[in-house]
């Protein structure tokens, strides 16, 4: 089982409504600096970002966040990081960040959060790559989506083995523990021929 040291956070650039998505944001961010895992994320000093990344960096952690220039005056790239990078695009960036990462977390957000997640794991379920992959599923808010993921397995168009790539729990020691213990399967040939 592959060593987690930098766990990359999918999260809004919004704070959003919920004090305990609010508050989890920030649980994370400590739980990652207590146990020393590096956080990658987005690079944004607002939201949700920029809560987890003042957490991480106010216990002592460490942060390297990867934003688009493009995004400088609507996201604010955090200037307190350990590390900030720069890239050209959102595709770069979403490279830089899974380059970065051995885990991934996608925490509650939007349509940037949903798209993040979706391409991270479909790469796992291609058998491009074998990190992990959680759901940080705070006040239930990934129940619909999981719930629309057994209704794909039921209706045939998810195997139940791809729909296991994710992990959830609704908290963060849950869920980074879960992430440490995962243990990749492998999995067979996407389309069989006889399915063509």
């Amino acid at each position: 089982m592959p060593t987690i040291e930098r766990i990359c956070v999918y999260c809004a650039s919004s704070p959003g409504t919920n004090p305990t998505i609010r508050s989890a944001a920030r649980a994370l961010g400590e739980l990652l600096a207590a146990e020393g895992l590096g956080l990658v994320y987005g690079g944004s000093s607002v939201g949700l970002m920029g809560l987890i990344a003042d957490a991480v960096m106010a216990a002592g952690g460490t942060a390297v966040g990867v934003i688009p220039t493009r995004l400088f005056s609507t996201e604010i790239p955090h200037r307190g990081l350990t590390e900030l990078v720069p890239v050209g695009s959102m595709h770069e960036r979403k490279t830089k960040m899974f380059e970065l990462a051995d885990a991934f977390i996608a925490m509650p957000g939007g349509f940037g959060t949903l798209e993040e997640l979706a391409e991270v794991t479909t790469w796992a379920q291609l058998g491009i790559h074998q990190k992990p992959i959680g759901l940080l599923n705070v006040a239930g808010y990934y129940d619909p989506l999981l719930a629309w993921l057994d209704h794909a397995v039921a209706e045939g168009l998810l195997r139940g083995e791809n729909r296991s790539l994710l992990v959830h729990h609704d908290e963060p020691a849950a869920l980074l523990q879960a992430l440490r213990s995962y243990v990749p399967k492998v999995r067979p040939k996407w389309i069989e021929l006889e399915q063509t």
